[in-house]
């Protein structure tokens, strides 16, 4: 069974917070008890540094759990499970495996699946902060990294291997043998050393370009079918994992062959398709009744953006214009 937060799960994590005793000697950590109406367990946030912060879970709810955010900033994020899962509608899964980076910028719209149970350790900071961390001789974010800060664009979504390394520093940060400030100094290295061997693979490839895997003719076939389902569904377009059941193959298949196939993924395959789309009803109208002009908001609506300024900053990205331009061009013929 999966449930949906309710209105009152953030009252229970509130009540929960004045209810779970804090370590004076560590004023830099904030420790909570899971609430007694969703399960057992924990979870302690820790400012290893300024605007650094370090998420350690260890939960067992009573099922599994199911998150729905709407487009959004969102920080720059390094996560990986220890044990447990979870999964994001885009076919994107941490643990069995796979960790994360979640990249500064915007995230789209999309759904996160968490299993019952999860051990779990996340870095949460700014993406300005690469360049303290990993500055240039300038003092800038190295050209390598920017990719981990998109401001206004699409964040960028990895889903890095895991390695014995990589468990073992997690590990290691779960099983923190001290206390204090002691505590908090051995906890950045870790930090750093984590976001490090996470990174290590993506920074390797920018060596060199990585050889092509071949398609067997029925998995191509399998993802042109996948492309016209997008097509037929940009305003509500099913999930990853949706898409990749529809056409009979495993997500990571079908990942792989959009890039493969079209050169972009799934999601950079649907925002294209939606932004053409609107330029052609902002520019044109509507084909059955030329007429009747479609305002910016109707065209963001009508292809699934929730948030206008989302809608208008993918636009641009894609056509140099904003979508007002575009239709007041349109308006200006109608008027000659």
């Amino acid at each position: 069974m999966t449930i949906t937060p309710t209105p009152e799960w953030d009252e229970w994590w509130v009540e929960a917070a004045k209810n779970s005793l804090q370590n004076p000697s560590e004023p830099f950590e904030f420790y909570c008890q899971v609430p007694k109406q969703l399960g057992k367990g924990y979870v302690r946030d820790i400012e290893v540094y300024p605007q650094v912060w370090l998420g350690i879970d260890n939960h067992e709810y009573y099922d599994d759990v199911l998150f729905q955010d709407c487009d959004c900033d969102h920080p720059l994020q390094f996560a990986v499970c220890l044990s447990g899962t979870a999964r994001d509608g885009f076919g994107g899964q941490i643990g069995e495996g796979y960790t994360l980076i979640s990249g500064g910028g915007i995230q789209p719209k999309m759904t996160f699946w968490h299993s019952q149970s999860e051990v779990s350790v996340g870095i949460v900071m700014p993406p300005e902060l690469l360049a303290t961390f990993f500055p240039t001789v300038d003092g800038e974010i190295p050209p390598q990294l920017c990719f981990l800060a998109k401001g206004n664009d699409w964040q960028t979504l990895l889903y890095p291997k895991t390695t014995i390394a990589i468990q073992t520093v997690a590990q290691q940060i779960v099983n923190c043998p001290y206390q204090g400030i002691t505590k908090r100094l051995y906890l950045q290295g870790k930090v750093l050393e984590l976001m490090a061997l996470q990174l290590a693979p993506f920074l390797a490839e920018q060596t060199g370009v990585q050889p092509s895997t071949r398609l067997r003719n029925t998995t191509s076939a399998c993802i042109y079918h996948a492309r016209e389902i997008l097509l037929s569904h940009l305003e509500n377009p099913p999930s990853i994992l949706e898409l990749a059941q529809m056409v009979g193959v495993s997500d990571r298949t079908l990942l792989r062959g959009f890039r493969e196939l079209f050169g972009t993924t799934v999601f950079g395959y649907l925002v294209n398709k939606r932004m053409e789309l609107a330029e052609q009803w902002l520019r044109q109208g509507d084909a059955c009744d030329n007429q009747y002009q479609r305002t910016v908001a109707e065209v963001a609506i009508s292809l699934g953006y929730s948030n206008p300024a989302h809608f208008a900053t993918a636009f641009k990205r894609k056509f140099g214009i904003t979508p007002s331009e575009c239709l007041l061009g349109k308006k200006s013929v109608l008027r000659r």
